[in-house]
């Protein structure tokens, strides 16, 4: 009894760092109020408090995140919560990054002029295509269950990012996973696809959060330790069997790529994609491949940096599959969305590209690039998802590519809005996804993987031409007489797109300030 009791005496709590992690704790702790006024307020009450609430959780915790990024910040980086997160240079930026793109969406979500009611189904229990269904999709409340949802997304996808070791990684994944397979079965409109899209999502993320428990538990067994460090220090010099460290690395990510949606891990992209709400569907789009590919370069340069030679081949492949896959299923779509499902496919092979950009003397100058880029693609997506939404008919959103025929026509301040934004998907000239893979490429060129970039470069030609297609759809066909109507967007839309639109032309002028912030510093080890 007293040796428990002189142990107890020993063990010491863990030193938080309130200042460091104050972006993340406001974050979630506005979800957990949001959950709690969800239940307590009267119905016609929720919608205005939950969207002031959520849009001043992401203000405060952007305001929070600077005051410690100017004033208190360690220049090296702080580890906190028992070493379980890790708030450094890229931590701050892809915190900032997820914040504003979250901001950009939850303005998505907000809106009620686009839809009536909203985006999202009042009671999701009802059976779809029934009386109660018909009857629900006239009705002008929306469900506000859809803020705590995004906020505690958002919340595990900071997490995920700064996440040090491998279980508050997992853990984090769940987090940010949950709320969105629930949030992509809530269209209020083709509820079928909708539902089938939030099950095939939830059936695969099982699968890819089984494949990532199992290589941490692959590398718990090599190293001893969850921790990014102890298995950097161990893959560095040990004796044991380097099988577990690469069975491991293996199953690790996969769990991570099929978050990412980079193929062959892609499967789920198209069909969730396309039936989710489109306002989720930006969401997922945008900051979900922050938080992916935040702890893909986490993970590869804290952890397994000193054993890239080994497995750089193989992300290497990969990501040559991504871009064919993504390039050339991209050019048979006839689905708007779908279509920018596989864009997103493709992006993440040139996204990967600047994951694996790891020079031999051990710096990693794609990481700037990587997280620069995933900022341009987010406000990109955004806009452009916001841009669909405005097209159509008297059965909701007109996604298939025949009926924006003409749109130029009927409304030329959208089609050029969107003629702008997929030629920066394309990356052309004078607009962020030019930056976007320039410096990708340029990062990869300088850790020696010329072919790859060689590839991309080609991958990027052949996915222009179906952002091309479109354009010249809009503008060189004729409207068809009883074609879709372009809805005048509500102030939550046009804000979204509009600083969506304005970031991808700004980032393509003036990028310096961007990407010296994403070159400060490097990931605490």
């Amino acid at each position: 009894m007293n040796l428990l009791v002189a142990q107890a005496q020993q063990i010491e709590a863990p030193e938080i760092h309130y200042g460091a992690i104050a972006p993340l704790l406001i974050v979630l702790g506005a979800a957990c109020i949001s959950v709690l006024l969800e239940a307590l307020l009267p119905k016609h009450q929720r919608w205005a408090v939950q969207l002031v609430l959520t849009l001043l959780t992401l203000v405060g915790a952007v305001g929070s995140l600077i005051l410690y990024a100017t004033s208190e910040r360690p220049e090296q980086g702080v580890a906190t919560l028992a070493g379980a997160i890790a708030v450094d240079s890229p931590s701050l930026f892809l915190w900032a990054t997820l914040l504003v793109l979250g901001f950009g969406s939850v303005l998505l979500i907000a809106d009620r002029s686009v839809e009536p009611g909203g985006a999202f189904v009042a009671q999701a229990a009802i059976r779809p295509g029934t009386v109660q269904d018909r009857a629900q999709a006239t009705k002008t409340g929306m469900q506000t269950e859809v803020f705590p949802l995004t906020l505690f997304a958002l919340g595990g996808m900071m997490t995920f990012v700064a996440a040090n070791d491998l279980l508050t990684m997992f853990i984090a994944l769940e987090v940010l996973s949950l709320p969105l397979y629930l949030l992509c079965g809530l269209a209020r409109r083709r509820r079928l696809l909708s539902q089938e899209a939030a099950v095939k999502y939830f059936l695969l993320g099982a699968f890819a959060s089984a494949f990532f428990l199992y290589g941490v538990a692959l590398l718990y067994g090599y190293a001893g330790s969850v921790k990014l460090s102890a298995i950097a220090t161990a893959a560095g010099g040990t004796d044991r069997s380097d099988t577990l460290l690469f069975a491991g690395f293996g199953l690790l990510v996969v769990g991570l790529l099929f978050k990412a949606a980079v193929g062959p891990f892609h499967a789920w992209t198209p069909d969730v994609y396309q039936g989710a709400p489109t306002p989720v569907t930006a969401f997922m789009a945008a900051c979900t491949k922050v938080a992916a590919f935040g702890g893909i370069l986490r993970v590869l340069t804290v952890a397994f940096e000193n054993t890239q030679w080994e497995w750089r081949g193989v992300l290497y492949g990969v990501a040559v599959v991504s871009m064919v896959i993504g390039a050339i299923l991209g050019l048979t779509q006839t689905d708007v969305k779908r279509m920018i499902a596989y864009s997103s496919v493709a992006h993440a092979g040139f996204l990967l590209i600047g994951s694996i950009a790891l020079t031999p003397e051990g710096g990693a100058p794609g990481v700037s690039a990587t997280m620069f880029y995933l900022l341009a693609y987010g406000f990109t997506t955004i806009a452009a998802f916001g841009i669909v939404s405005l097209v159509r008919n008297s059965d909701g959103e007109a996604t298939h590519l025949s009926q924006w025929a003409g749109l130029a026509k009927r409304s030329p301040i959208v089609a050029a809005t969107f003629t702008f934004l997929l030629l920066a998907l394309a990356g052309i000239p004078l607009t962020s996804g030019f930056i976007g893979k320039f410096v990708v490429f340029s990062a990869a060129i300088e850790a020696g993987l010329t072919p790859l970039v060689v590839i991309a470069l080609v991958a990027s030609a052949v996915a222009a031409f179906f952002y091309l297609r479109v354009i010249v759809l809009m503008y060189f066909s004729d409207p068809a007489p009883d074609g879709p109507t372009v809805t005048v967007p509500g102030a939550f839309t046009t804000i979204a797109i509009t600083l969506g639109a304005v970031v991808t032309l700004v980032l393509g002028l003036w990028p310096t300030f961007v990407l010296d912030w994403a070159g400060t510093g490097s990931f605490l080890s």
